[in-house]
C-alpha cells in the first residue's frame, strides 16, 4: 500500500510532467525553468533533437517549434518509482504535429515516445533532473 507521502509525491510529480507539456505546447519556455534543475540534462537526440543543458534546450525550443503550425505533448501511462527525495518515471508521449507541406496542403506527423525521467526533490519541490527520450515512431502522413 502507498503511503500519503508517496502518492503526493506521485501526483507532483504528475503534474511537473503535465506542466512540461503546457510550457512547450503554449510556447512559453521560461516557464522551464520551474520545471527542470538548473543542472538538468535534456535529450532529444532519439528523436531528432539536440542533447545538452536547459539554457541550449530552450534555444533549440524556440528556434524549431515555431516551424510547426500547431502540436500537443500528451502525456500518459507513467511508471513512477519514489525512493525519498529522488524518483524515476518512464512515461508514455504522443505528440501529434501539424507541419507545412506543399501547395498549400498541411501534414501531420505523429510522434510517440516515452520520457525516462530522473527527478529530484528541493525545498520540498519536485523538479526534471534528467530527461531522455525513447523513440517508439514517427509517422506523417500524406495530404489528401
Amino acid at each position: 500500500m502507498l503511503s500519503l507521502q508517496e502518492i503526493s509525491d506521485r501526483l507532483e510529480i504528475q503534474d511537473l510532467m503535465v506542466r512540461y507539456s503546457y510550457a512547450v505546447d503554449s510556447r512559453q519556455w521560461d516557464q522551464l525553468d520551474e520545471i527542470f534543475t538548473a543542472d538538468a540534462y535534456i535529450d532529444y537526440t532519439a528523436m531528432g533533437g539536440p542533447a545538452g543543458d536547459l539554457a541550449a534546450t530552450k534555444k533549440f525550443l524556440s528556434d524549431v517549434m515555431p516551424n510547426f503550425l500547431a502540436f500537443q505533448h500528451l502525456v500518459s501511462n507513467s511508471s513512477i518509482s519514489v525512493d525519498g527525495d529522488t524518483a524515476t518515471a518512464r512515461t508514455m508521449c504522443h505528440n501529434p504535429m501539424v507541419v507545412p507541406g506543399g501547395e498549400g496542403k498541411d501534414q501531420l506527423m505523429l510522434c510517440g515516445l516515452w520520457y525516462l525521467d530522473t527527478f529530484r526533490r528541493d525545498d520540498g519541490r519536485w523538479w526534471i533532473q534528467r530527461r531522455v527520450e525513447e523513440k517508439s515512431y514517427m509517422f506523417v502522413a500524406a495530404p489528401s
